[in-house]
């Protein structure tokens, strides 16, 4: 049936369709809908006994309860980066509720906040609008099993195989070293957890325990995942106390081909001005940026994204992920001062 269907496809579907198609159909229907047998698995599982000492059975018998899930190949496959205009994705996140919600989860963490602005020089709204994105403050931390994404996605996602492989190895390591059980964890479909939304690399990487515990638990600590976040970001390069975006104008005869060329800044704000892009707040001419055009509700924006727009990116590789992020920080800031005057007032 398989063969007859593929037959029919072959004329109409692209070259790399057609492969992931094949890829996807093959596994499933000769392995099943868990990876108990599936051979990468068996693959995998040898890799980490020889180079991880990991118990042969114990990962042969986690591989039989992981369950390949076809909602998370097709989440993946349109992520909203992708699919949606400046105009349609800033209110989804830039928006009251979210505002409100990110002042509250403020005032309740301020200290730790104060400190990992201390600490690592990251803006404390910075750090509340990261968390208010990727997980409305903790309260959408994701419904899948963290081994189902991750082997969905290692073993039946050919375009970034390789990637969620590693990704997959690093979780099993995770979890051995904190003493967790790999079938509780629950995340995104790409298999992120905990109030920010860490990959088991990052987790391992840059989480921290920021409030003394011993454990460094960014599932359910909202101080720890404040201070990991901060760690995030300083050790991929924040710079303490300089400028995220700014908005420009255009000049007649603006150079359009360096619009959205590259996420990392390339040219400084001098030689963008020159090129016709003039900053409409005034900032050192050496700081380099990167021009950008999005579509907004009224018209078209021009933005000059600085090295800390840069490191938003890093969390997630999208401009438009990261400009949600400051205008989230900047709305949650006005509105945090807002109230703090209000309250002060007799």
């Amino acid at each position: 049936m398989v063969g007859k269907l593929l037959q029919k496809l072959r004329v109409s579907f692209p070259r790399v369709l057609l492969q992931v198609f094949i890829w996807v159909s093959f596994s499933v229907s000769a392995w099943g809908d868990t990876y108990g047998a599936h051979p990468q698995a068996l693959r995998l599982i040898e890799e980490m006994v020889v180079k991880h000492q990991f118990d042969r059975g114990e990962l042969k018998r986690l591989f039989k309860q992981a369950e390949q899930k076809q909602s998370i190949l097709d989440a993946i496959s349109r992520p909203a980066e992708k699919t949606k205009s400046w105009r349609e994705y800033q209110p989804i996140f830039v928006n009251v509720a979210r505002t409100s919600k990110g002042v509250a989860f403020w005032r309740r963490h301020r200290e730790a906040l104060r400190r990992a602005e201390v600490a690592y020089g990251v803006p404390q709204e910075i750090i509340v609008a990261i968390i208010g994105v990727e997980t409305r403050y903790g309260k959408n931390t994701g419904g899948y099993r963290v081994i189902d994404a991750l082997s969905t996605l290692a073993f039946d996602f050919p375009e970034r195989a390789e990637f969620f492989r590693g990704e997959l190895k690093q979780f099993l390591l995770l979890t051995r070293e904190q003493q967790q059980n790999p079938l509780d964890l629950t995340g995104s479909y790409a298999g992120a957890m905990g109030y920010g939304q860490f990959i088991p690399s990052s987790y391992r990487r840059y989480a921290v325990d920021f409030d003394g515990d011993k454990f460094a638990d960014i599932w359910g600590n909202p101080v720890d995942a404040i201070g990991s976040i901060g760690n995030y970001f300083q050790q991929h390069g924040w710079v303490r106390d300089q400028a995220v975006v700014v908005r420009a104008r255009v000049k007649e005869g603006y150079n359009r081909e360096i619009i959205n060329l590259s996420l990392q800044p390339q040219h400084t704000l001098a030689q963008l001005r020159q090129a016709g892009f003039v900053p409409l707040y005034d900032y050192p001419t050496d700081w380099e940026a990167t021009a950008m055009q999005l579509e907004g509700r009224d018209e078209i924006e021009f933005w000059l994204g600085l090295k800390n727009f840069y490191v938003i990116t890093r969390y997630n590789h999208s401009r438009l992920y990261a400009m949600a992020v400051f205008q989230l920080s900047q709305a949650i800031k006005t509105e945090m001062n807002k109230r703090q005057k209000s309250a002060r007032l007799p």
